[in-house]
């Protein structure tokens, strides 16, 4: 089993703990890679797949809820960070341990969001479970990509619009979730940005959970990005319906401003 810590002696691992850290957003749209990120800064545990918001609805208590949370990322650590496909190590940094735990979390983006649509009520629970500060991360990519890749690997069974529609419903339910929250709980990081310019965006994403983050831990971090975002959009055949679906909701909600389907990003 990897160390859970290291430094000075501690009656508990989780008695430095500052924030709570969970992501909301949509399939599809990055999570993975930047819960893997953040996980490997040295005060940092996210979690990879816990979906943290099931437990608080069983009644879990806080104590039980982080240990779940480091096991589960040790555990994908020793496992290789493997996921769809992709490969989630970053070299040299904490991933699956840490040094001194000031944030911890889930990453279970698109699932967290849709429970919270169903269940509103658990965000309160999860508040008053974990008793700290909790920050949102909400992921967007280009809605048109995202939709492409979800319509495509997670939404056999529906049609393309209704992936548009279901797409948009999530984005109601992000809002009314930045809404409640407070702006400034929340983080929107946009994917086609954090290509560009990954050290930058991560280390705004540091500051707004409150870590410090040193130059190693960023360049390191960065050599897993790719170069440039896989514009899916190209690889489906959008109805002229599907495509005004899309404009509409670019127009409806502010986070989404600036997105084309002609677009660079």
């Amino acid at each position: 089993m990897i160390p859970n810590h290291r430094g000075r002696a501690q009656s508990s691992p989780f008695e430095d703990l500052e924030r709570y850290c969970m992501f909301i957003g949509y399939p599809r749209s990055g999570h993975s890679l930047i819960g893997s990120l953040l996980d490997a800064h040295p005060d940092a545990v996210i979690a990879h797949e816990l979906d943290a918001l099931a437990y608080v609805r069983q009644g879990m208590s806080k104590k039980q809820l982080y240990e779940l949370l480091l096991e589960r990322s040790q555990g994908f650590t020793e496992a290789g960070r493997e996921w769809n496909g992709y490969a989630y190590r970053i070299p040299n940094q904490w991933q699956g341990r840490f040094r001194k735990l000031r944030v911890i979390g889930d990453k279970k983006g698109g699932k967290s969001t849709r429970t919270l649509a169903s269940d509103f009520d658990l965000l309160h629970r999860l508040q008053r479970t974990v008793a700290t500060d909790v920050r949102f991360i909400h992921v967007i990519r280009n809605p048109y990509d995202n939709i492409a890749t979800m319509f495509k690997q997670s939404c056999r069974n529906r049609s393309l619009s209704d992936t548009v529609r279901w797409y948009l419903a999530l984005c109601e339910s992000n809002a009314y979730i930045k809404s409640q929250a407070g702006s400034e709980a929340v983080f929107d990081l946009r994917h086609e940005d954090f290509v560009r310019e990954p050290e930058r965006i991560l280390a705004d994403l540091c500051e707004f959970l409150e870590l410090e983050h040193g130059e190693d831990y960023l360049a390191d971090c960065a050599s897993l990005v790719y170069e440039s975002p896989h514009k899916s959009r190209y690889d489906t055949d959008w109805d002229a319906g599907s495509l005004a679906l899309v404009r509409d909701g670019i127009d409806s909600y502010g986070f989404l401003r600036g997105y084309s389907y002609e677009d660079l990003g």
